[in-house]
């Protein structure tokens, strides 16, 4: 008798055994699987939504990431950024945002989803050179009310801190502002909205 307590207390632990170590090579399996399911690098460079983390922006700052080989801008805007918007309207080619240069829900005033945080193309509408993040508030060069926003050195093509283009420069159009969705309060899926591609 008591050699078949043994025997079934033997069966029990290999089975429990056998079981564990199958689960950890399904595991083994399926990770390589999953790992291709997500997008390569070419797929990424070719239009994949990417991720932006805006969790340590601080108001003022800008970062980068690249999204189909362009450069996309994220800005925290402070309050004086923003408060200066309404006031550049008479000086601007397209206030209102008429041209699609944007989803319809960025086409306000501040050309965002929150009003704090700005997400654009850097590339400027006539040439395609990248305009410079010119955030402070001071009297410059190309225009001595300057209340921030973005210059472009190749040829004098000047923008709001909403990339609203400004009268009697080259560029025609406002900078886009590509499509994106907010994943949580700190991070942005560019290239992707209302799920979308």
């Amino acid at each position: 008798m008591s050699g078949d307590k043994t025997n079934t207390g033997r069966r029990r632990f290999l089975t429990a055994a056998t079981t564990v170590v199958g689960a950890v090579g399904v595991g083994f399996v399926l990770v390589p699987f999953v790992s291709s399911m997500q997008p390569s690098a070419k797929a990424r460079a070719a239009g994949a939504p990417v991720r932006a983390d805006i969790s340590k922006l601080e108001p003022g700052q800008m970062i980068r990431v690249q999204w189909r080989g362009k450069p996309v801008w994220v800005v925290k805007r402070t309050e004086e950024m923003l408060a200066a918007l309404p006031g550049l309207n008479e000086q601007l080619r397209d206030p209102e945002s008429v041209d699609p240069q944007q989803p319809e829900y960025a086409k306000n005033l501040n050309r965002s989803v929150k009003p704090e945080i700005l997400v654009l193309v850097g590339i400027c509408t006539h040439l395609g050179c990248s305009p410079g993040f010119v955030p402070e508030a001071v009297p410059q060069p190309y225009d001595e009310n300057w209340k921030g926003g973005f210059f472009c050195p190749c040829h004098g093509s000047r923008f709001d801190m909403a990339g609203r283009v400004f009268k009697g420069v080259p560029a025609p159009l406002n900078l886009e502002v590509p499509p994106h969705k907010y994943i949580s309060e700190s991070l942005i899926l560019i290239g992707e909205d209302k799920g979308a591609a």
